[in-house]
């Protein structure tokens, strides 16, 4: 776990001999706190653990301390089971300066040989260097071992390039495991069939299917839940707004979600809400689909074969 956590403070945080490192975990969450102090010391980095009791829900402010002390590090790194990420408490370390990296949900197993243990350096340069191929791409072919087969424009919309993993600069914030390319797919474009084999609003047992036309999803099987909550937004909550795909070489396809959706092969999909992304939907529902095993096309150029980026 220790060398795990040495790289995400050297290759993310770019940590510095003698910064102030604040690491926060929880009850639940102790031993990978320990784990990323014993890193921190080892280069030469002044840290202390903040444990806390567990919060109830994801979003849920630490106490009042924790957040001051948060806002006096150099570095804060938040490995607790409920996601801190959109608190005021994070918010306002990031304003103070503080390069502030988010874990939410992070296990031992994550850290020791998961998505966690890779050099963000290399995710990022994959990341970019891919980017920089899908430039102006017009349309995307989606295919998977499963079955899936479906086409849909891009024509117009940024790819958002952002998730690489990296948190050198003040006042900067990321949230790990990362290593995904993605961009909201037009509204209405979307053609073809859609097999999840992993993850359909939840973790699948057996595949789960979404026909698509003209943009949204006219028919579902295996996934009666996710139907359901996507009916709650009425045909926008039906419409595919979401596309990625991961490029972290070492998250695991099955790991948990978080990580296999960052995973090389896995393409990762969201019905609904998309316009924080550069589209237009706004329904107050968001379903994520994720698949493995993927192949994508991009105007015809393959991009990920066999579950294998092509360089």
């Amino acid at each position: 776990m220790e060398e795990g956590a040495r790289l995400v403070l050297k290759t993310s945080a770019a940590l510095k001999v003698g910064e102030k490192v604040l690491i926060l975990a929880d009850d639940t969450t102790r031993t990978v706190g320990e784990a990323f102090v014993a890193a921190a010391r080892g280069l030469g980095a002044d840290p202390v653990l903040a444990c806390i009791a567990p919060r109830k829900r994801d979003g849920d402010e630490p106490p009042d301390p924790v957040g001051i002390a948060m806002e006096s590090a150099d570095v804060v790194v938040l490995v607790t089971g409920r996601s801190l990420t959109h608190t005021h408490a994070r918010r306002q370390a990031n304003r103070a300066g503080a390069r502030v990296i988010s874990i939410p949900g992070v296990t031992e197993d994550l850290l020791r040989e998961g998505g966690l243990a890779t050099d963000w350096s290399e995710v990022h340069n994959a990341l970019r260097r891919t980017a920089r191929r899908l430039r102006g791409a017009r349309e995307v072919r989606l295919t998977s071992a499963s079955g899936t087969d479906l086409t849909f424009s891009v024509a117009a919309r940024d790819w958002v390039t952002e998730d690489t993993g990296l948190c050198a600069r003040k006042g900067a914030f990321t949230t790990l495991p990362a290593g995904e390319l993605f961009i909201a797919p037009g509204e209405d474009s979307a053609e073809g069939r859609l097999v999840a084999n992993l993850y359909f609003g939840e973790p699948l047992l057996e595949p789960a299917t979404a026909i698509l036309t003209q943009g949204h999803a006219t028919r579902i099987v295996g996934a009666p839940k996710a139907g359901h909550e996507m009916n709650l937004g009425g045909r926008d909550g039906r419409t595919l707004g979401r596309f990625g795909f991961g490029l972290n070489r070492r998250a695991r396809v099955d790991g948990p979600h978080m990580e296999a959706e960052k995973a090389l092969g896995c393409a990762n999909l969201g019905f609904g809400d998309n316009l924080v992304i550069g589209g237009k939907i706004h329904c107050g529902v968001r379903i994520e689909v994720t698949i493995s095993e993927v192949g994508i096309e991009v105007d015809g150029k393959s991009v990920i074969e066999k579950g294998r980026l092509v360089e």
